[in-house]
């Protein structure tokens, strides 16, 4: 992907939804709500605080994020459906699912 957000920007792309419930039945695509759970695939520099300096930003390429229901704004780059929203519409990191990414 060659899309570099700006400032405290950030691009994440949604986990996938799951296609069956507990009791194993099939959700159909038009009863799926959309995950609140994503994987960051960019991140802009940062924000510039009071004085001028700039703030990086505490996400980083790879993190999984929590994201509140209607955060973002929703494009398609390259084919690939993704959100782009501020730094601090996430809610925050999903620490286990880093590490269960660095076991595999």
């Amino acid at each position: 992907m060659k899309f570099r957000p700006l400032h405290d920007r950030v691009v994440v792309k949604r986990v996938s939804a799951e296609e069956k419930t507990a009791g194993g039945i099939i959700i159909p695509d038009t009863a799926k709500e959309k995950p609140q759970e994503g994987e960051v695939v960019a991140v802009g520099p940062g924000a510039r605080n009071e004085k001028g300096e700039l703030v990086p930003l505490e996400v980083k390429v790879g993190d999984r994020v929590l994201f509140g229901k209607w955060s973002g704004t929703e494009v398609k780059i390259d084919g690939e459906e993704l959100l782009i929203m501020k730094e601090s519409d996430i809610m925050g990191i999903l620490e286990d699912a880093k590490a269960a990414k660095k076991a595999a």
